[in-house]
């Protein structure tokens, strides 16, 4: 038996002279199955088509849709609104990111930056010949590179993390998981005297607390605590 539920959406578009912060609330015949990534479509086409909200794959893949649901960060394209028992949804958009419109926020911009600051890419002193086969990995290096390579970037671990909301130089579990990812990859040259200069302080990973957050909301469930912890120890040690 379907149900109404009720979905109150924040509004707010930074660039606009007269406008200001507020919820809008719409009423929704529920279907089955039906996620947020659906409702909200259907409040774009049947109630307020000037309403801003991220995403791309619909499949939890890409991350954009990512916002606050009842005050936790979710995707909305994986969360079901038959597990909201009273039909009542407020959705937000994520802190810490710069806010386009409503429920839009600025994620690339901000990951962009981290990526930049970690230096997330492969450092070799090799020259790669593209004419040959590439360099052999083990496999259990390669699976546990892999592991780590699922990361989506959606912005969530940082939303979820207290040091990121209260700092914002912190590059949070998304960027000490490129950390993790890069120095288990043995293409990688990098020393942990390097990742120590680029990582090595309250900004990086001396900052975490250890909330928990990161892991518990992370859509993707990553081993992120566990990463934070080994990096931690490897930074520690490094005179």
């Amino acid at each position: 038996m379907s149900r109404k539920i009720t979905i109150k959406a924040f509004k707010y578009n930074p660039l606009s002279k007269i406008s200001k912060p507020h919820f809008n609330t719409y009423e929704l015949e529920e279907t089955s199955g039906m996620t947020l990534f659906v409702a909200l479509n259907q409040i774009r086409e049947n109630f307020d088509p000037d309403l801003s909200f991220d995403f791309v794959c619909r499949a939890g893949i890409c991350g954009s849709c990512a916002m606050l649901v009842n005050g936790k960060p979710q995707l909305a394209c994986r969360t079901l609104t038959k597990d909201y028992e009273d039909g009542v949804i407020e959705l937000m958009p994520l802190p810490v990111f710069k806010l386009i419109k409503d429920l839009s926020v600025n994620t690339g911009e901000w990951m962009a930056a981290m990526n930049s600051r970690v230096e997330s890419w492969i450092h070799t002193t090799k020259v790669t010949d593209i004419s040959k086969q590439e360099e052999k990995v083990d496999p259990e290096l390669a699976q546990k590179t892999f592991e780590l390579d699922r990361c989506i970037e959606c912005g969530i671990c940082v939303a979820a993390c207290g040091t990121a909301i209260m700092r914002n130089d912190f590059i949070g579990a998304v960027g000490l998981n490129r950390i993790a990812r890069f120095r288990v990859d043995p293409l990688d040259e990098r020393t942990d005297e390097d990742f120590y200069e680029l990582v090595g302080d309250d900004s990086g990973i001396f900052g975490c607390m250890s909330l928990l957050g990161c892991e518990d909301q992370c859509p993707k469930h990553l081993p992120l605590q566990n990463q934070i912890a080994f990096i931690r120890r490897k930074m520690a040690s490094v005179k």
